[in-house]
């Protein structure tokens, strides 16, 4: 019994061996070098330990603090607002009475499978001055000239928190469709035996019983937004005068735009990972989840 206890124990240890080497090779391996690297400073290969030096330059670096209000910006409009959407579409989409309900589906996610770079410079040429945008606002006379969106510090924030809501928004909708999915009906029969409104069996039912989605998928929304990077880097590119420049932009610029540092650049990068971690932890606290 023992033997064949160890054959199969060895057996499966021979199975994960592998993708457990390549795992630290390519994931741990790296996440430490960068934690290292965060602590050095230099040019090229030349690189020697300053300390906390490259932390302490956080707060004084003007820059940075301008990314992350940006990015942070976009977090609290975006990620609520697609969030919201998803959860109203994907409500819409169960009803039993619905048709062409695989239609409706499949358009409404088909955004989340179409590439990064492709879908922002399609909304850059919305949003451009000769875009679609102008001429049908010109063609009912809401404006009567062009409007450079893209040149202005607000509406250019407007255009990508747009971008990024279209394209994620059926991403959270088949988490929360696939969860009202494995609601009992005879939960809402009870509901409006009862006299629950369709509104009221919304927010007494179906919001709490979706309380463990909703909160996963907040968390992956802020992950997600606050390593943006193809989004601006495609529709602004950082601008006008930085005023969208995200913190994975500012990483960016700091390793292959500006003179090349990338020890103060691996610093911003853990920057990124602590405020995940902190969101994270906040966001499972204001959730509620014991387990």
């Amino acid at each position: 019994m023992g033997s064949k206890w160890n054959k199969s124990n060895l057996m499966g240890w021979q199975f994960v061996l592998l993708p457990s080497a390549l795992i630290l090779l390519f994931s741990f391996y790296p996440m430490i070098q960068s934690l290292l690297l965060s602590f050095q400073s230099g040019k090229g290969n030349v690189y020697h330990y300053v300390g906390l030096s490259n932390y302490a330059r956080l707060f004084s670096d003007p820059m940075f603090k301008q990314a992350v209000l940006n990015t942070l910006l976009y977090l609290v409009v975006q990620v609520p607002i697609m969030l919201m959407l998803g959860l109203v579409i994907a409500y819409f989409l169960n009803m039993p009475g619905l048709k062409f309900k695989g239609f409706y589906r499949t358009a409404i996610f088909l955004p989340c499978v179409t590439s990064l770079v492709s879908y922002a410079v399609l909304f850059k040429s919305i949003f451009a001055v000769d875009g679609i945008l102008n001429r049908m606002l010109m063609s009912i006379h809401i404006i009567h000239e062009p409007i450079a969106w893209l040149m202005d510090p607000v509406w250019a924030k407007v255009a990508i928190i747009a971008a990024i809501t279209w394209r994620w928004t059926g991403y959270n909708m088949i988490f929360y469709l696939a969860a009202m999915q494995n609601i009992d009906p005879s939960v809402y029969e009870a509901a409006s035996i009862d006299g629950a409104s369709k509104t009221r069996q919304f927010f007494s039912i179906t919001v709490p019983m979706l309380k463990p989605i909703i909160l996963f998928t907040a968390i992956i929304s802020t992950n997600g937004t606050l390593q943006l990077f193809d989004e601006v880097v495609n529709i602004t590119n950082g601008g006008p005068g930085n005023s969208t420049m995200t913190i994975s932009q500012y990483i960016y610029n700091l390793s292959f735009m500006y003179t090349p540092n990338f020890g103060y650049a691996a610093t911003v990068s853990y920057a990124i990972v602590i405020m995940v971690a902190v969101l994270a932890f906040l966001q499972l606290k204001v959730g509620g989840e014991e387990k």
